[in-house]
């Protein structure tokens, strides 16, 4: 009988709802308890009120704890009949939950989600490969969450093996860009397939957050000007250089360094070469020299170990070592080795 009214059930609208194991479930319920009480008659405590929704629930879950029973072959009989129906109660909620897991799974898969969290990073747009490796980047040295947010003809999640969720739409569109949680992310980076697309995604974005960094990818960085009047807290960053978007977006800023250190007249690096007469000095000699006497900044050290970036103070560096700082203008050499025997 469970099996017949399972299948009866299937044939109706709401055998799709939460209501469909409730419902058989109550019915054998009410069905097996006049059975029971007739079969058994009221010698047999298992058919008490308070026994009876006890030894109802243990059996219909297969459980079966033993201690009540029926003991006549009719109260076998509605036993096995209460039995199948937990297993009819049981295959429902289990075929309801599938069904709602693979509903999830597809609006997931098809970016058809609503992102909830705060404090995210959005990433706009996708490029096969160059979008992996900044997402795999910002996933090893940070630890917010990721979306990501695309154009409809990214029919799906392009990397469902990352940790990262997935929105699909016109990048243009408000309500897409809310659907990504644009306005409620702190960083948001704007990677397209050009500098036009970049200017209008740009605008939109402009238009939904509220506070977050945004950083915008571009392939002729004469556009940033176009950038400009949007926001002038939009950072934009050479589309060739993956490495400095991701540092962009967990530095803020961090562009500003870099062009001042490539611009002339900027802050600049040099290089000079330990002479012999000098000697052997410690990193943090050189570094308190050019500081305290040039103002100017140690960078780097090529030495018989290689080249040691920013080395620490106690590292040993030997006649012909090359020193790389920085500094408004380039140190006479005279006047460096002065300085840097004064630490000797």
């Amino acid at each position: 009988m469970p099996i017949f009214i399972s299948r009866l059930l299937a044939r109706v609208v709401f055998l799709r709802s939460w209501a469909t194991p409730v419902v058989v479930s109550l019915f054998v319920f009410v069905t097996a308890w006049p059975l029971m009480v007739l079969v058994e008659g009221q010698d047999n405590p298992l058919v008490d009120p308070a026994n009876y929704w006890w030894w109802f629930i243990v059996t219909a879950s297969t459980v079966g704890y033993g201690d009540f029973f029926p003991e006549t072959t009719g109260g076998h009989l509605v036993g096995i009949y209460v039995i199948i129906g937990g297993i009819a109660t049981l295959t429902t909620v289990f075929t309801k939950l599938a069904a709602v897991l693979e509903t999830a799974r597809g609006r997931h898969m098809q970016g058809a989600i609503t992102v909830t969290t705060t404090g995210h990073i959005v990433l706009l747009g996708y490029t096969p490969g160059r979008t992996e490796r900044i997402a795999d980047e910002l996933m090893a040295d940070c630890d917010q969450e990721l979306v990501l947010c695309t154009w409809d003809s990214v029919a799906t999640h392009p990397i469902p093996d990352r940790d990262i969720a997935f929105v699909r739409g016109e990048l243009t569109d408000v309500e897409v860009l809310r659907r990504a949680g644009v306005h409620r992310a702190s960083t948001v980076l704007v990677d397209v397939t050009d500098d036009n697309e970049a200017l209008a995604v740009a605008l939109t974005v402009d238009h939904v957050q509220s506070g977050a960094h945004v950083v915008v990818t571009l392939r002729d960085m004469a556009r940033a000007s176009q950038i400009g009047y949007i926001d002038d807290d939009i950072r934009c960053v050479q589309w060739h250089t993956p490495r400095m978007v991701t540092e962009e977006l967990e530095s803020p800023g961090i562009t500003e360094v870099y062009a001042e250190l490539l611009t002339h007249g900027g802050a600049n690096t040099y290089s000079v070469t330990l002479p012999e007469p000098v000697g052997a000095l410690r990193a943090g000699d050189c570094q308190r020299a050019l500081g305290e006497q040039h103002s100017a900044t140690l960078l780097a050290a090529q030495s018989g170990d290689g080249l040691l970036v920013n080395p620490g103070w106690e590292v040993e560096l030997t006649p012909g070592s090359t020193l790389y700082y920085m500094a408004s203008s380039r140190i006479p050499a005279g006047q460096l080795m002065d300085s840097l025997r004064a630490t000797v």
